[in-house]
């Protein structure tokens, strides 16, 4: 769209709307695991909690959808609305890697993608207009080429805007668009639900989006409408950031950094367990020290996961208070989390989340040589004393600097050595 300008001097002319783009696949995790069962999708199904998790629902099907069923849902709620519903053991490894693929691929057109769970992700669209023929309708066009025709596109001047609109475009039609002046009156439409998908972490806390139904405001532009000084009262931080958002208000986007994969994975028998598990994660902590793109850095953050027998996959998260490379304190970390593997696994996998300094930074010498020289010092100290006694090495304890005297100054006490 050409902007207008209306007379105004080149100096003060604004800068143009951003447009954010949203590509959306809704239940891909479900689809992901589904695979070619997808017809599975005509029943009420679910995905199950991550074992160790919090005990809510992941992605629905429609047929749940129409018994009030969605994501992140008390399992017992769900259960108690759609007794028949199914539930389906979560794969996050596999989903997670195919949504990676998906991401890779747009970042490949020029995209700074900030991602969100598998199934979703947002980037800048003004910026290639220039390369994907001029206009946002080109680049979701080219985005839609290096996604798959399955995916959903829209676009708006928020977050939350071009998910809604992502939302209403439909497979292979072409992405709604939604224009920066027609915001508000888009979104006021809508149901405060729509806000699940974005608060995340924030709605698992305070469950934002039920408690606002219940107090019956059930549309964006409802919740617009309220004060700012009241929903701070009421619901703190989430509920400002919920209603900037009805608002339609957004944040700039935080796109991910580039990076490559560290990843060891190993095939197990299907009878491991105790010593030997223990013996594999040893094995991959050691392939990840030694992969080359680690490029001598130390490891700040690491993810354990493991492909189960049973179907679907585990995963948990082992975070170092201080980065290292040094293989005792990897295994020292991960240990504890092999035994909150749910069950026997086929294959195991350990991955570099958050790298940190190089493992060998200028403190790490520092702190050798200091070791060193206080050995050195504790051998003179013993040698000195067998030879002239224990008052052969004593040490200036300051008791009064200030003092003219110099004997109250300081005085002599035996030398300590140190453990």
């Amino acid at each position: 769209m050409a902007s207008t300008f209306n007379g105004t001097s080149p100096s003060r002319r604004h800068k143009a709307p951003r447009t954010i783009a949203c590509a959306l696949i809704p239940r891909f995790a479900l689809l992901a695991i589904l695979g070619e069962r997808q017809a599975l999708l005509s029943r009420p199904l679910a995905l199950a909690p991550e074992p160790g998790g919090p005990q809510v629902v992941g992605e629905t099907s429609g047929p749940a959808e129409a018994f009030g069923v969605h994501a992140g849902m008390r399992i017992t709620e769900a259960l108690a609305r759609c007794p028949e519903l199914a539930l389906v053991p979560p794969d996050p490894e596999r989903s997670e890697a195919a949504w990676e693929e998906a991401l890779r691929r747009l970042e490949g057109i020029g995209a700074a993608v900030e991602p969100r769970r598998p199934g979703g992700a947002f980037f800048e669209a003004e910026g290639l207009r220039g390369m994907w023929g001029g206009t946002v309708e080109g680049v979701l066009r080219r985005a839609r080429k290096a996604i798959g025709g399955s995916v959903r596109l829209g676009a708006g001047s928020s977050r939350l805007c071009a998910h809604a609109a992502a939302l209403r475009a439909r497979p292979r039609r072409a992405p709604v668009i939604v224009p920066q002046a027609m915001t508000r009156a888009f979104l006021s439409s809508l149901p405060v639900g729509l806000l699940r998908d974005l608060l995340e972490g924030e709605w698992e806390r305070v469950d934002l989006p039920e408690k606002l139904e219940r107090l019956g405001i059930e549309r964006l532009g409802e919740l617009a409408e309220l004060p700012r000084a009241a929903v701070a009262d009421r619901f703190g931080e989430p509920g400002l950031r919920a209603l900037r958002m009805a608002r339609g208000e957004g944040e700039p986007l935080r796109p991910r950094q580039a990076h490559e994969d560290l990843v060891e994975r190993l095939e197990l028998p299907e009878a491991i367990s105790g010593a030997q598990l223990e013996r594999a994660l040893a094995l991959l902590v050691d392939r990840l020290l030694a992969n080359a793109g680690r490029r001598g850095r130390s490891l700040r953050r690491l993810q354990l996961a493991a492909r189960l027998a049973g179907g679907g996959s585990w995963r948990a998260v082992a975070a170092l208070r201080q980065s290292s490379a040094d293989p005792r304190r990897l295994r020292l970390a991960l240990e504890p989390k092999l035994r909150e593997l749910p069950g026997s696994a086929l294959t195991l996998s350990l991955a570099a989340l958050e790298l940190g300094p190089p493992a060998g930074e200028q403190s790490s010498l520092d702190e050798l040589g200091l070791k060193q020289r206080q050995r050195r010092l504790a051998e003179a100290v013993r040698q000195a004393r067998a030879v002239a006694g224990t008052d052969a090495v004593l040490r200036v304890l300051e008791v009064d600097a200030g003092s003219r005297v110099p004997e109250r100054r300081s005085l002599l006490t035996p030398y300590q050595e140190e453990e």
